[in-house]
This record gives structure tokens, sequence and C-alpha cells, in this order.
């Protein structure tokens, strides 16, 4: 990284998260998850009663960064939340990293950031302690790592940081597995593509596969990278609830396999199913609360329309030149974007919400700058683009942050759909 991204990025992480801290502490009541996550970090501090063990079904690294945030600034909603704006912020700056990557421009880096920022979807989650924007922040940061050493000659140490904080990510929840899968997917291919020696006939510089790729990169640093590396770091979060017994340390893998592998019956007002999420079919209300006759406090998990629906159009354009001009940067959009989404079609539980959409959700802000900075489309294009989307993220506003409020009218004129009430 040079010293101008360097300097860029620190600028990118202080203005997203003086933008998150604003009205965090607003309600000053547990949201939605709240009411699994905060107890246990209490309990991680000794506040509560040890036993039974509470959220067993997650492991532990979020919810023991919420607990030192309780620990530094009180139990209340400043010290709940306080990390999730944080990783938050790390989210927007690993989008940007991830933008660099790819298109190696400072102007496309920053839209890329911008437009996740504004899907409004990275903005509620990074304001309420749950797991998911922890996962999201780090996962991010590894995928942004893998990004740029995809094109290099000795990628080692890029995969090995990639390859760490995956493990991390998974430590806060086991869906920062899915983009870990999706690097050893395109790794094993890769390399079972040159054993079979295979060629392009009419071989491109912007080819995702090159015969030539990654020289010295062995299958012993593959092992390193991509196996012994996550999980040393995942399981070093266990360490300090469990030490360093194998029998607590396997006991808590299996609890949490048990329960993630389960097929939910029960239903909940808020669940949809995953091909629905890129659609924005069925949002997640956090808070609907009244504060006068005809005002609320809302946070609902929804999505921009004007980022989330555009992406889909996008997302088209890149399978189309993954596919046809087997561009690497169209590849690697599409096996995130799509490894992140579709590993949930895989699952058996039935019970599923639209938030789990987010990693994907904010990959896709790759999709559209890739788009829009296409070859013949004018450059104000995708600056005019960014903002149509901040406005969308401000009419949205009202029903993603508590502390601005909103009258009845409003927020209804804002539920578009019946399925959104």
């Amino acid at each position: 990284m040079t010293s101008q991204s360097a300097v860029i990025a620190v600028a990118i992480f202080l203005a997203a998260h003086v933008a998150l801290l604003i009205g965090l502490t607003t309600p000053d009541k547990f949201v939605f998850d709240e009411v699994h996550y905060v107890p246990a970090a209490r309990q991680m501090l000794g506040l509560t009663a040890p036993q039974p063990m509470l959220n067993p079904m997650h492991p532990p690294l979020a919810k023991e960064l919420i607990a030192a945030s309780i620990a530094a600034f009180g139990d209340n909603a400043l010290g709940w939340r306080y990390p999730a704006t944080l990783f938050g912020a790390l989210a927007v700056v690993a989008i940007y990293l991830c933008g660099l990557a790819l298109f190696r421009s400072q102007g496309c880096a920053i839209a890329t950031a911008l437009i996740a920022f504004f899907n409004q979807m990275l903005y509620v989650q990074a304001r309420i302690a749950m797991l998911d924007i922890f996962a999201l922040g780090l996962g991010l940061l590894a995928i942004a790592a893998f990004m740029n050493g995809f094109r290099r000659e000795r990628p080692q140490a890029l995969f090995a940081i990639a390859g760490a904080l995956f493990g991390f990510a998974a430590a806060c929840k086991w869906s920062g597995l899915f983009p870990l899968a999706v690097c050893i997917a395109i790794v094993a291919v890769i390399r079972l593509m040159q054993r079979w020696h295979t060629l392009f006939a009419d071989a491109k510089p912007t080819d995702w596969y090159r015969p030539d790729l990654w020289p010295t990169f062995r299958a012993h640093d593959a092992v390193l990278c991509f196996a012994l590396l996550p999980a040393v770091t995942y399981v070093a979060a266990f360490i300090p609830l469990y030490g360093l017994s194998p029998s607590d340390l396997l006991e808590a893998q299996r609890r949490i396999f048990a329960d993630n592998t389960t097929t939910a019956i029960a239903g909940h007002t808020y669940m949809s199913s995953w091909p629905s999420w890129p659609l924005l079919a069925r949002p997640v209300w956090f808070l609907f609360d009244k504060t006068a006759d005809d005002n609320v406090a809302a946070v609902v998990f929804l999505g921009n329309p004007l980022v989330a629906w555009p992406a889909l159009l996008a997302l088209a354009v890149v399978l189309r030149d993954f596919i046809l001009a087997r561009r690497w940067d169209a590849f690697l959009i599409a096996a995130f974007y799509f490894g992140c989404w579709l590993a949930w079609a895989l699952l058996p539980r039935t019970l599923g919400f639209i938030y789990y959409y987010l990693p994907a959700a904010t990959v896709a802000s790759l999709a559209l700058v890739y788009a829009l900075r296409r070859e013949g489309l004018p450059r104000w294009l995708l600056w005019a683009y960014v903002g149509l989307a901040a406005i969308g993220f401000a009419v949205m506003l009202p029903i993603s942050a508590a502390f601005v409020g909103t009258s009845m009218q409003t927020f209804n004129r804002l539920m578009l759909f019946q399925s959104w009430i």
C-alpha cells in the first residue's frame, strides 16, 4: 500500500467511524438480538452467573470484544455498541482496499467505499451489538488481502494475512468461513488447471487463469495460508473461555455445529429465504417504538433500493465479462459475491434473515463500480450514481437510525411493499 493509499484509508476510517457514532446510544435499551449477545458479554465479565453458558451457539470473539467495550465504557448503550462502529468503519476501509486491488484507481476505490456505506445495510448493522459486523469487517479485510495477492508472483505473505483474518472472522460467526471456502476453491481450481496444463488459445493479460500464476506458491504454502493459520487464529479466540483443554474446545465446536446445522422448525416474524434477499423482499425491523402520538423511532434492516436493485444489473455485466472475456477482476467479484450469498442455500436451516446477505451486498458495490467504469461510459456517470445512492441513503435515514425519528406518515410512505410491513 502506498503512503497516499494509507492516508486515504485512515481518512475513510475516521469519517465512517464518526458517522456511525452519531446518535449511537439511542435507544438506551436492547435492540433486536442485543438481548442475546450483550448478556453473553456480561457473563464473560463475571457480571452474571457463570452457568448456564449464554449464547453457546456462536464463537466467542465478537462477544469478547463487546465485553471489553463494556469494561471500558460501562454497561450501557455506548459500551454495547461501540465495537460495532469500529468494525463497521473497518469494513468500509476494507471494501476501499478491495476496490484499489481490482481497479487500480483511487477514485474508483473511494466510490466503492461510499456505495457500500450508502447501501444502508452496513450502516444499520454497524450500530447494533450483534455479531455480523465483526465477521464482515474481518472477512472483507481478508478478501482485500487475497485480491491484492491474486496477481502477484509471490502471494504468500498476503494470502497468509488473508488466512489469519478469515480465522478471526470465523471466530466471530461461522459465516466468516464462506469467503475462506471461496479462496480455497479458487486456489484449488487454478492449481488443478495448471496440473492439467490448461491453456487459453487466445490468452490475454487480463485472464483470470494463467499457467504461470503463482510460480513459487506450493501446496504447503496453501495448507499454511488457508488451513493452519485460520485454525490457529480461530482457536485462539476460545482460549480465554476454555483454556487449552482439547475436550472443552472440541465440545464447544460440537455445540456450535449442532445449532447451526439443525433445521429450524419454529417460524419468525421477519424470517426470509436466501433467494429473496437481493430483491429486498422481507426486511427485519430491529426497532419500532412510538415516541409520540404520530412519531416513531425505527431501525429497519432493509438496504438502499437505489443500490441493491441496480447491483443485480451490474452483477449481470460482471458475469458476462467473466464468462466471455475471462477478466480476472470480474471473476473475483463474482466468486466472492455468489460464494457469500449462495453458501446459505447449502445449509439445512430454514430460518434465515436478510442481514445474512450483508457480506454479499457489500461485495456488490464492487460490481456497481466495475459496471459504471467500463470503457465508453462518461467518467462523471460513476459519481452521479454515488450521489444518487447518497440521496437514497438520506431518504431512508429516518428508518435506519432511531435518533432521527420520523412520523408514521413518512414511515408508511417508505414501506413501499406489503411484505416490508
